[in-house]
């Protein structure tokens, strides 16, 4: 009986020498404990009583009062998490949330001490903290190296020069340095790779998740689109260093603009960028209803971090959001022209960026097929005839046609047949042995895909537009699209949020200007944080898509803070941040763990960043340091390799991958073609683009080796590296493993490494002696290959850099 008493003796001790927070201490404990019964939800709320609001949880209500501050036992609140019943303890036993003995001692001394209220620290305005003093030069090595003192750590030591320098490369351009740029001092590195044109290459990967870009619309039969030009806008507006508040305006209401650019009408193909569903019977306003709901969501989610997709059916469980506040922000996504019925990926309002190449193609596929549709009505009118005034059907001829044909021949003007219906009246006749008529309706088919093929191939950006009358909004019960209710809005931002000025136009582009006003609590620190997440693997804050009350209080509070406030202060700088962040000594810092067991996920900051680095640029820096990597920016979507039968499974056999060759096999993996409904084979970890994710998801399995140890593009870069370093060091044997591992790791091997490296590639010599398998091996990819090289070298060579490709130090960014 003595240990209790001794735990409860310690903590109390421990809470008393501590100041309470409600944001940080109390308010947590409810949201995950109380709040689902006792919160925002009024249709969930249980017992008349709330605990999200000061004056409802201190409320006396027959003489009975969940919070008295100053007075534990009197609070029907602690007399309730204590008891031991199960029919009055809260939580509830079938509610499945028990509170610790410690949760339950910081409630009872919190209200002790008054129960002092207080907001939660997300929805509390942007305040600049004052810089510590604890001698850094730099102020976010201020905030940190204050934070550890108060854990009793200790900063780890600078990373080793080559190590840096591979760092901040990969983190601003995508890309590892070059032999020369490992020359280079770190804050000129810093400003060349700042100026790269790679840098925007490189940051645009992130924005298109979270943006949910692809180039398909996804469902069946996903349809492609041409949504590259807004790409491009997205890597050359980064490029440009574009301030993030315009960057945010553009996107969100570029067309709202006075005397508005075809570049800011571009910008708002953010908010088209989202699936479309045209499946057959897919009924048109579910359709535009849900792209309406995903664009309050995605916008909700980027840059405010907050879960509304929790109230489109209900008021928030957790966070002070209603589902007034959801269709307020629906009722401004909801006047835009979109009908819902477009099955293309060019569906209107679209912004027509075709070029005269493109247009011909298309006029000339539409003249061959307005040729083969009048050929078709000369050989029907006169082979079948049609009653005056009747359908084609009561002629005996095509009466006599078995099923569909009848109708389908009968009704449909031969341009108003679709491939699927002209496919089926192909089989019948074929079966029939009419095939004079197959032949001239498979010409037909033939003509009518050429000419969707072009029509598809004309570049059309989905952009946003308004419509001339304002379309009226209503809360949708369960966010159904059919079940409007009689609550009627308008738009209007969160209550629970600072109010838009009151001259602000009450549309797109005063949203947008709403999210980016100083006063508004959440942009910044939601922004700021996904920057930080990308070079630390992990944000301030933990739950960088939920800064609501489920999300995490970041232990480095007055840092992100201190950020957020210099992000807008510089002018929403984007390169000036990323420059602040990566020349602090926190960034330098090496990533050796000296003690695993202290701060594992590194939240305390005393060492720097070391995760595996994402798919796309294991792609890309094998295709660099092979030397294959094609520097072009820009332009449509590019096939590199993919195994055989993806798409056609995937889209029951109406899509087939036609690879490109050349230089485009070469070319960034932000350029590859995304098909929604089955993304880029070569890619893993990946999100699917289907919605917007702004934390991708990180994993290490040894099945990602079955990609980068036999993917086309992995072998060829293998193969063409050994290449590149044979013909380099003809004749020395060592100088050349040694080149093949600096290209990789960016350093030079060790003496241990050096002779592991040399006995595994006497290895793979004993290994590699068939002269067939040395040939197919070699064949892999369509890279020349140097005829002078002897063929079983080169594959034992290859089987060598393949294996340096897969090292945890390659694909790693440490």
């Amino acid at each position: 009986m003595i240990r209790p008493v001794f735990v409860l003796f310690t903590l109390s001790s421990a809470l008393s020498a501590a100041t309470i927070d409600f944001s940080r201490d109390i308010q947590p404990i409810l949201s995950d404990k109380c709040y689902f019964c006792h919160g925002p939800d009024a249709k969930e709320r249980k017992g008349d009583l709330r605990l999200d609001v000061e004056k409802d949880a201190k409320a006396v209500k027959d003489g009975v009062t969940a919070i008295r501050p100053g007075n534990s036992h009197e609070s029907s609140l602690i007399e309730r998490i204590l008891s031991t019943d199960p029919d009055e303890v809260m939580p509830t036993p079938k509610s499945n949330r028990t509170l610790t003995a410690a949760q339950k001692q910081l409630l009872k001394q919190w209200i002790d001490e008054g129960a002092k209220w207080g907001t939660h620290w997300a929805f509390k305005p942007i305040e600049r903290p004052k810089v510590p003093n604890v001698g850094a030069k730099h102020p976010i090595d201020a905030f940190v190296r204050a934070k550890l003192a108060e854990k009793g750590m200790q900063p780890a030591p600078k990373a080793a020069a080559v190590a840096l320098l591979r760092r901040v490369s990969l983190d601003l351009t995508g890309l590892p340095p070059t032999a020369d740029e490992l020359k280079d001092e770190y804050a000129k590195t810093v400003e060349r790779l700042l100026d790269s044109p790679r840098f925007g290459e490189r940051w645009a990967w992130d924005w298109l998740d979270a943006a949910r870009y692809a180039d398909t619309n996804g469902y069946q039969g996903d349809p492609e689109r041409t949504m590259w030009p807004w790409r491009d806008w997205v890597v050359k507006a980064l490029n440009e260093n574009m301030p993030y508040d315009q960057f945010t305006i553009w996107q969100l209401a570029g067309d709202l603009l006075p005397n508005m650019t075809p570049e800011q009408n571009l910008a708002t193909g953010f908010n088209r960028n989202h699936m479309i569903n045209g499946e057959g019977g897919r009924i048109a306003e579910e359709t535009r209803v849900e792209n309406v709901m995903d664009r309050v969501e995605t916008t909700s989610t980027v840059w405010l971090g907050l879960t509304m997709g929790c109230t489109k059916c209900h008021d928030h469980k957790f966070d002070p959001l209603t589902m007034r506040d959801y269709y307020g922000l629906y009722d401004v996504f909801n006047q835009t022209s979109e009908d819902g019925l477009g099955r293309s990926g060019q569906a209107a309002p679209a912004l027509d960026l075709a070029t005269a190449d493109e247009k011909a193609r298309f006029e000339a596929a539409n003249a061959a097929f307005r040729a083969v549709v009048k050929d078709i009505n000369e050989y029907e009118t006169t082979r079948f005839g049609k009653p005056p005034g009747e359908e084609r059907t009561k002629v005996p001829l095509v009466a006599g046609y078995p099923g569909k044909l009848t109708q389908f021949l009968g009704r449909q003007a031969p341009d108003k047949r679709s491939a699927d219906n002209l496919l089926e009246c192909i089989a019948q006749l074929t079966k029939l042995n009419d095939k004079d008529y197959a032949d001239r309706l498979q010409r037909l088919l033939n003509t009518l895909k050429a000419r969707t093929t072009a029509q598809g191939n004309v570049t059309k950006v989905m952009v946003m537009d308004t419509l001339p009358k304002a379309r009226e909004t209503f809360v949708l019960e369960k966010g159904a699209y059919d079940k409007a209710s009689t609550t009627k809005v308008s738009f209007n931002v969160p209550a629970s949020l600072p109010p838009m000025k009151s001259d602000a136009p009450r549309n797109r582009l005063g949203l947008a200007e709403w999210i980016v006003n100083r006063d508004n609590p959440l942009t910044a620190r939601v922004t700021v944080n996904r920057f930080w997440q990308a070079f630390f693997g992990v944000g301030l804050v933990k739950t960088a898509e939920d800064f609501g009350l489920q999300g995490e209080e970041p232990p480095q509070r007055e840092l992100l803070d201190w950020l957020a406030s210099e992000f807008i202060d510089s002018g929403w700088d984007v390169k000036a941040l990323m420059r602040l962040i990566v020349t602090s000594e926190t960034y330098q810092q090496s990533s050796k763990i000296a003690d695993a067991q202290v701060d594992p996920e590194n939240r305390y900051l005393a060492r720097g960043p070391r995760f595996r680095m994402p798919s796309w640029m294991l792609r890309d820096q094998a295709l660099f340091v092979a030397g294959l990597l094609q520097d072009k920016l820009g332009g449509p979507a590019v096939k590199p390799y993919q195994p055989e039968g993806i798409w056609e499974e995937a889209t029951f056999g109406k899509k087939s991958y036609v690879q490109d060759h050349g230089d485009a096999l070469y070319r960034r993996t932000l350029y590859i073609f995304w098909r929604r409904i089955v993304g880029p084979t070569m890619l893993f970890d990946n999100s699917a683009r289907q919605t917007c994710v702004i934390k991708a998801t990180r994993t290490n399995t040894p099945l990602q080796a079955l990609v980068t140890l036999n993917d086309v593009t992995y072998v060829e870069a293998a193969r063409v590296l050994a290449q590149r370093v044979l013909l380099a060091n003809r004749g020395n044997e060592d100088a050349a493993l040694a080149q093949a591992f600096r290209l990789v790791t960016c350093r030079e091997p060790s003496k241990a490494e050096a002779a592991l490296l040399k006995a595994q590639l006497g290895k793979l010599r004993a290994q590699q002696s068939d002269q067939a398998a040395a040939v197919k091996l070699l064949a892999v990819g369509e890279s020349k290959r140097d005829e002078s090289i002897n063929a079983i070298e080169h594959a034992t060579w290859t089987s060598l850099c393949l294996m340096l490709l897969n090292l945890d130090e390659a694909v790693t960014k440490e």
